[in-house]
């Protein structure tokens, strides 16, 4: 059995010996080429670094730019061209999906320079960086209903641009900031009528129109309000008060006429939890980014 096999052998290691030397040879290749890139910015003038920099930006090579970005950082530690490159290091960040690095060079920043120029602007792109965590990431490729998922992030991006509204109203970011806001607070009640909605699916009229009213009361003027009334007229039926019935009806029949549920147009709940809103389809969008 011994020399039946022996042949063999000295090929089969020949093959290991030539795929682990392709393998190391690849793995040297990458390396030296790594540290060929991380010489070539050795000892640049930090203006050379920043163009570099800034035409890796122009092409939409995010990943060469943050790498050239932190080297100028780390060669340059002071000046204005290392406060710019920070700020370029987070958009950068930002832009190529890193969002908790781009969270984590904002802080940075906004620790080092709290009274910086660009101050207003680091916050209202940690707002942009929030509002596109996974929430919003999870809506555009999957389809899945942003106001269904955690809003953790969604309400950091709220306080954040409205940092930029409170402490920086002429800052040219304030505008923008403030309409994001009001489309957050559509996100926010939507969440509290789809929750509105669920009690309401198992006839837990109390808790359903209770929702219904925070919804009124905290998010006042979102596209969702007029849902809401119709969820509290809904929930007075379902526990027989037809009083407060009557009253939401009336409310609703001001403001929105047409609205499917004066006509008497209740669909079955589907049994598709994206369908939940008896009311519309989706209405609700944070799909705007600089």
């Amino acid at each position: 059995m011994t020399h039946r096999f022996a042949p063999r052998h000295p090929v089969a290691r020949t093959v290991i010996l030539l795929l682990t030397l392709a393998l190391f040879a690849s793995g040297c290749a990458r390396f030296g080429k790594m540290f060929k890139d991380e010489d070539a910015n050795e000892g640049v003038p930090v203006e050379e670094l920043y163009d570099k920099a800034h035409t890796s930006m122009t092409r939409g090579n995010w990943a060469n730019a943050t790498t050239t970005f932190k080297r100028l950082v780390a060669q340059y530690p002071y000046g204005p061209y290392t406060e710019q490159a920070l700020v370029e290091t987070a958009y950068a960040q930002y832009k190529s999906g890193k969002h908790e690095e781009a969270i984590s060079s904002i802080d940075r920043f906004l620790r080092t320079y709290p009274t910086h120029r660009m101050a207003s602007y680091m916050y209202y792109l940690r707002g942009l960086v929030n509002s596109s965590r996974d929430t919003v990431f999870l809506q555009r490729v999957w389809h899945l209903d942003a106001s269904r998922r955690d809003l953790a992030t969604p309400m950091q991006a709220h306080n954040d641009f409205s940092i930029v509204v409170d402490r920086y109203p002429n800052s040219r970011y304030a505008a923008d900031a403030r309409q994001r806001m009001a489309t957050l607070r559509d996100l926010f009640a939507r969440h509290e009528l789809e929750t509105a909605l669920y009690y309401l699916r198992r006839t837990a009229y109390v808790a359903a129109a209770d929702r219904a009213t925070y919804l009124l009361e905290t998010y006042p003027q979102s596209q969702y309000q007029n849902d809401a009334v119709a969820t509290m007229a809904a929930a007075y039926d379902g526990l027989g008060n037809e009083q407060l019935a009557a009253d939401a009806r009336r409310v609703l029949e001001q403001n929105e006429p047409d609205h499917p549920f004066l006509s008497g147009d209740w669909p079955d709940y589907p049994s598709n939890f994206r369908k939940l809103n008896p009311f519309a389809g989706d209405k609700s969008a944070l799909d705007n980014d600089e």
